[in-house]
This record gives C-alpha cells, sequence and structure tokens, in this order.
C-alpha cells in the first residue's frame, strides 16, 4: 500500500512538472506583455530627440523620466505633455500643435464616423507601436468604459506621426518623436500608464457657455470637473465610470 501511495505522488509529481514546464513559455510572455515595444525606429527617434529634451526640461526644472500627463484640445488643435515636478504636481512642458484631425468638435459614436474621441483614456506600454505605418504611434484605448457603456464603437484611434488623420489626433514627425521620447523616458522611470485627457476646446465657463445649445452641451458639462480639477491642483484627478457616467474625484 505504502508504495502504491508513494508511486502515486511520484507520478503527481511528474505531472506537476510537466505542466510547469509546458507554462513556463506563456508565463514569461505574460510578464513581458505591457513591456515598451522598441525598433531601431523608435530608438533613433530616441536618440535624436531625447539630448535636446533634457536640457529644455533642465531649465525648467524638470527631469525626463518623471511621469507624464498628456492633454488634447480639438480647438485649439493642440496637444499638451506635463511633467510630474519635485512636489508631484504636474507643470505644462511644451505644446504641439496638432497638425491633422478629422470630424468636429464632439465625441466619437460609432466606427466609421470620422471622429476622433473625447474623454479619459489611459496608455499602456504595450499601446506603443515603434512600427507604426504613421512614423510611431501610440493606441488610446478607445472605447474605455465609458465609452462601451454608452455604445459607442470604434477601434484605433491613435496619436501619431505623418500627419494624415482620420479618427485619430496627427502630429508631425518631429513632434511625435519628442512625445514618444517622454513617454518611453516616464515608462523607463516607472511609470506604469501615461493618462491622456481629450476636451474640445479649454473647458472655461465662457466656452462652455459659448457652445450650451450643442447636443453634446451635457456630455461637454461631464468632462469639465476633471478640466477644472487639475487647473485647481496640478495633479491628474481620478476618473471612474459609474452607471455609465464619468465620475471625477480630485487626486489628493
Amino acid at each position: 500500500m505504502r508504495k502504491r501511495v508513494s508511486s502515486e505522488i511520484k507520478f503527481l509529481a511528474f505531472i506537476l512538472a510537466a505542466l510547469l514546464f509546458l507554462c513556463l513559455p506563456a508565463l514569461f510572455a505574460f510578464a513581458g506583455a505591457d513591456e515598451l515595444p522598441r525598433t531601431s525606429r523608435s530608438d533613433d527617434a530616441y536618440a535624436r530627440s531625447a539630448p535636446s529634451l533634457e536640457e529644455d526640461m533642465d531649465a525648467e526644472g524638470l527631469t525626463l523620466g518623471q511621469p507624464v500627463y498628456l492633454r488634447i484640445t480639438k480647438a485649439p488643435a493642440e496637444l499638451t505633455a506635463f511633467i510630474a515636478a519635485g512636489d508631484g504636481t504636474f507643470r505644462a512642458f511644451r505644446t504641439w500643435p496638432v497638425c491633422s484631425a478629422s470630424g468636429s468638435l464632439g465625441p466619437k459614436i460609432k466606427e466609421g464616423d470620422g471622429q476622433a474621441p473625447e474623454g479619459f483614456y489611459t496608455v499602456r506600454p504595450a499601446a506603443m507601436n515603434p512600427a507604426s505605418s504613421y512614423h510611431l504611434s501610440f493606441n488610446l484605448g478607445f472605447p474605455n468604459a465609458y465609452d462601451r457603456a454608452n455604445g459607442r464603437t470604434g477601434s484605433f484611434l491613435m496619436v501619431h506621426g505623418a500627419c494624415v488623420s482620420i479618427g485619430c489626433f496627427a502630429m508631425t514627425d518631429a513632434g511625435i518623436e519628442e512625445i514618444w521620447t517622454l513617454m518611453q523616458a516616464a515608462f523607463s522611470g516607472g511609470q506604469a500608464a501615461v493618462p491622456v485627457h481629450i476636451f474640445p476646446f479649454p473647458m472655461t465657463p465662457d466656452n462652455l457657455q459659448l457652445h450650451v445649445d450643442n447636443e453634446h452641451a451635457e456630455f461637454w458639462q461631464a468632462l469639465a470637473p476633471a478640466w477644472n480639477a487639475f487647473e485647481a491642483s496640478g495633479r491628474v484627478p481620478d476618473v471612474s465610470v459609474r452607471r455609465g457616467n464619468y465620475v471625477v474625484r480630485a487626486a489628493q
């Protein structure tokens, strides 16, 4: 009886060892699934951009590799990179014009409508594409939880180079190289994800009143608290989705 039990234990140990051996490649693949992909193109872009960025950031008391927050407006069409300072607040570092953006003011509603999205998105390293057909790109992650809850559809909404867009935010190649370099350095420095907040325009009371009769006015009012929270504190607010609505909580 003891020999039989011993044989069964050995057999189970063999099975477990075999399963572990078979699963190791998948485990390693999973561990690297959120690593920043790189190509010679992205490495060259980083090498070109990093020295001047470091010099300019140092002049402003900022450091390449600190966390990044990106904010996009459609009118004016521009993307601003904010960098975390020593006190934990984010300071505006550089603004680039959006070279080309399709559609008009208002959120993306459905696949094929030609609209660029508005709302709150998160970009992780795996969403970066160093081999893009549009020089360099990163996927915004549309549809997010809010978009899905409200039946909005679409895919592959990017920020990229090449200055041509259908539902994306297209930068110049030089612009996307600098943005990529800031993000790559931040990921390497330990930032898990870069928040990207997209607004139709600066969410001031005057601008909101100017568009009060627009069909998207209620949606824009839901975006405004995130803009206001950041403007007041310099800290990126926590944004969640509950019952199909954005919930904004000021960062502590």
